[in-house]
């Protein structure tokens, strides 16, 4: 082996390698009406991402995504600290580069199912929030940070590269210029640049955070949960798209409002004649369907 070589494991960890059930070893999930909890929970290497924290981290926020009653997920870490990033002293079981792959495509759909949730997330942060934990903050809602807290990118000097939003995630939220600053630099930032540069949404007093937090679940809870699903949505989205693809999601969240606040019966639309139609094989299904089934089936030439 060269110097400098990483030593392989001969065996390699699976990108879901930890049945996880719902009984979690290192995470804590706490269900508070319609509001969920989910804690990092490895305080003495300060909630260092260890792929079963991560399987454990993937289970939370799918169980949070099938959920019917959850509205708000708050995400914090145990011990006075967010999230060290990646337990880096696991990356040699990780495998070879195709493993190594797998293993960050998964962490990826972590982050897309945090990121997509139907529901308000919110990152409480004190203390580190470093590499992948800070990649958590970016696929939330909402930050609120410590003053104290720190954050940064520092994967450069570990000689590897952010896989699930350090890059992509940041020069969306932050510009191309900021991004190759964090992460080219790899440098710990105080909890206030977040928020200078819109990476974070607000820091307060160490002493007031827990206040803060409370303060903003509240606020959200007080919401038509209907127009914040959406809202979330057509954000997402259409930051993506170019903008007349983003006005169209406008423009069908302002029809779908229209719907649930009981502008629904459109005179041209069927009311769900056509769903009840097929189950009872009605005379408008048939209608339709008689019309329709052979329809231009001999192809565009007509012949004479």
């Amino acid at each position: 082996m060269t110097d400098g070589a990483i030593a392989i494991a001969t065996e390699t960890v699976p990108p879901s390698s930890h049945h996880v059930s719902g009984e979690y070893e290192q995470l804590i999930y706490v269900e508070d009406g319609p509001v969920a909890r989910v804690t990092l929970d490895r305080p003495r290497v300060h909630n260092a991402l260890s792929l079963q924290l991560s399987d454990e981290l993937t289970h939370a926020l799918e169980r949070v995504r099938d959920s019917g009653t959850v509205q708000v997920l708050v995400i914090r870490g145990s011990g006075g600290t967010f999230c060290a990033g990646d337990d880096i002293t696991e990356m040699p079981r990780w495998g070879d580069a195709n493993a190594v792959m797998r293993r960050v495509h998964g962490y990826q759909h972590m982050a897309n199912v945090l990121e997509e949730l139907d529901k308000v997330t919110i990152s409480v942060v004190e203390g580190f929030a470093v590499g992948g934990g800070l990649e958590i903050t970016m696929a939330s809602d909402f930050v609120v940070a410590a003053r104290s807290a720190r954050w940064g990118m520092p994967e450069i000097d570990v000689g590897i590269t952010p896989g699930w939003g350090g890059t992509t995630r940041m020069a969306r939220l932050v510009g191309r210029r900021m991004a190759k600053e964090i992460n080219l630099l790899g440098a710990l930032h105080p909890a206030a640049r977040a928020a200078e540069l819109g990476l974070w949404n607000r820091v307060v007093p160490d002493d007031r955070l827990d206040a803060e937090a409370e303060h903003l679940v509240r606020v959200l809870l007080s919401k038509n949960q209907q127009a914040v699903r959406q809202l979330k949505f057509i954000i997402n989205n259409g930051v993506e798209a170019d903008l007349h693809t983003a006005q169209a999601f406008e423009a069908l969240s302002a029809g779908l409002t229209g719907a649930v606040n009981g502008g629904w019966r459109v005179p041209d639309a069927d009311a769900g004649a056509g769903i009840a139609g097929f189950t009872a094989k009605s005379d408008l299904w048939r209608a339709r369907r008689d019309l329709a089934r052979d329809l231009w089936t001999d192809g565009p030439v007509l012949e004479a």
